[in-house]
């Protein structure tokens, strides 16, 4: 009868325990979390990495290929001797080829405009002594030359001992006709001279070029095999060195063989005038002489 009686008491004494110990598990289960901090230190303060984690020296060597300097100066600075040996070389031969290009131009114009005004000259009527006295003092272009040259032939055919006979004239119009001949072809050899130049220029430099882009392209693969890494880091410097080369040589060679194919058009434009006008001077030398063998 006592064992029931002290049970039951137990009971009733741990009954009112019971809700307070699980309203306390709720609240600490159920409790809202706590605001993130606010405020100008918690903005301006900069996240720390994880712990064990550190920074990859290869992480930040390809940042700095990434973001690096690959401007021209640069890029010449860290090629290889050989590559800067075919740098210099192509750049050299650029402004060699630039050089040539804006000399014949200006040749080329001269030319074209001091032709115009001998032949503007030659068709105004006057006589071929007067034209000669002119022209002997200012033989500074091929026409001017080649006339001098086929008059002064034809005055020699009369300074012979008794005259020009009949039978001598074939002999003069040959000989005048070869005098201008040899005028035009010495005339025509100093106007293509160097263009052999810009021929080479343009033919040679993309190969020359290539041949840098090859050694580059071999210095970034020994640089693979010695470090044992394949990262941008390490290949990117020479692979950029190695297309440079290439892009100096095309530099080089485009504008020479464009300028090249102009000069040898205009040049030969220029030559069939003069061919022209030897063969109607010839003409008028012909025709000079038939009057003065008749009177």
């Amino acid at each position: 009868m006592i064992k029931p009686l002290a049970a039951a008491l137990l009971i009733l004494v741990a009954t009112p325990a019971i809700p307070v110990v699980a309203s306390q598990a709720w609240a600490q289960n159920n409790r809202p979390p706590i605001a993130a901090p606010v405020g100008p230190e918690a903005q301006s303060q900069s996240l720390a990495a994880p712990p064990g984690s550190s920074a990859s020296p290869q992480g930040a060597g390809l940042s700095d290929v990434l973001s690096g300097n690959f401007s021209i100066v640069s890029m010449f600075l860290r090629a290889d001797i050989v590559v800067k040996a075919v740098m210099i070389l192509l750049l050299l031969a650029s402004l060699w080829s630039w050089t040539i290009i804006f000399n014949k131009l200006m040749a080329i114009s001269s030319l074209k405009r001091k032709a115009r005004r001998f032949e503007k000259l030659f068709w105004s009527g006057q006589s071929l002594d007067e034209l000669y006295q002119h022209f002997a003092a200012r033989n500074d272009h091929p026409l001017a030359a080649m006339f001098i040259a086929g008059l002064r032939e034809w005055r020699r055919g009369f300074e012979t001992n008794g005259g020009l006979r009949e039978s001598m004239i074939p002999g003069v119009k040959d000989r005048i006709e070869k005098a201008m001949s040899v005028t035009i072809l010495r005339e025509t050899d100093g106007i293509e001279k160097q263009l052999g130049i810009l021929a080479t220029i343009g033919s040679v430099s993309p190969f020359v070029g290539l041949f840098g882009t090859v050694w580059g392209i071999m210095n970034s693969f020994s640089a693979i095999a010695a470090r044992h890494d394949t990262t941008l880091a390490v290949v990117a410097p020479g692979i950029a060195e190695a297309l440079f080369a290439t892009a100096m040589g095309l530099l080089a060679a485009i504008p020479a063989v464009i300028f090249y194919n102009r000069f040898v058009a205009e040049i030969g434009r220029y030559v069939n005038s003069l061919d022209a006008f030897a063969d109607e001077y010839s003409a008028i030398l012909s025709r000079q002489l038939d009057e003065k063998v008749t009177r």
